[in-house]
């Protein structure tokens, strides 16, 4: 395998497989990365640092779709499938990935969120405004809610932490 063509692309896990299919890609000698958070977990007896996965669900792996057999990974106990579209597996630029590990080998303490982006309609789960749903609206690196009154055609926009707000989902009709 020449290393230029290989990419990287993220491979969907069952719950909890995530480090089952690593071992299994380590065996098959497929290059990959499963990045691992160290969490506190209380048990009625004691408590302990235990090892996750980062981002639950997925393993990433770094392949020549060409040469090599996806089929051999797509097989493995526990993966689901590549993420991609109807055409295919889509690549995760290097660049990306190499984020994910600097800030992992930095240390820094650091939590997952949701991909929000511009004009999702958001709900605030923490803090005084708990409840209110609206648009993100990024302003110079800040995020601010809008709440729209529409019946005025006039809207109210609120500064507010990407921590304290979740992605509402689109409503199937």
């Amino acid at each position: 395998m020449h290393p230029l063509e290989a990419k990287w692309f993220a491979l969907w896990t069952r719950s909890r497989q995530e480090k089952m299919a690593a071992k299994t890609l380590d065996l098959l000698g497929v290059t990959h990365f499963l990045p691992l958070k160290a969490e506190a977990r209380q048990w009625s007896d004691r408590k302990q640092m235990v090892s996750t996965p980062l981002f639950s669900g997925y393993v990433f792996v770094h392949m020549d779709l060409q040469r090599e057999n996806r089929l051999d990974v797509l097989k493995i106990p526990g993966v689901v499938g590549f993420v991609g579209n109807q055409a295919g597996p889509l690549a995760i630029p290097e660049h990306e990935i190499e984020g994910v590990r600097a800030v992992l080998t930095s240390g820094a303490e650091c939590e997952v969120l949701p991909l929000l982006k511009e004009g999702d309609r958001v709900r605030v789960v923490r803090g005084a405004l708990t409840g209110l749903e609206g648009l993100l609206v990024s302003i110079q690196s800040s995020s601010r809610l809008v709440i729209s009154v529409d019946m005025i055609q006039q809207s109210l926009a609120v500064a507010v932490s990407p921590h304290d707000v979740v992605m509402l989902h689109a409503e199937v009709a």
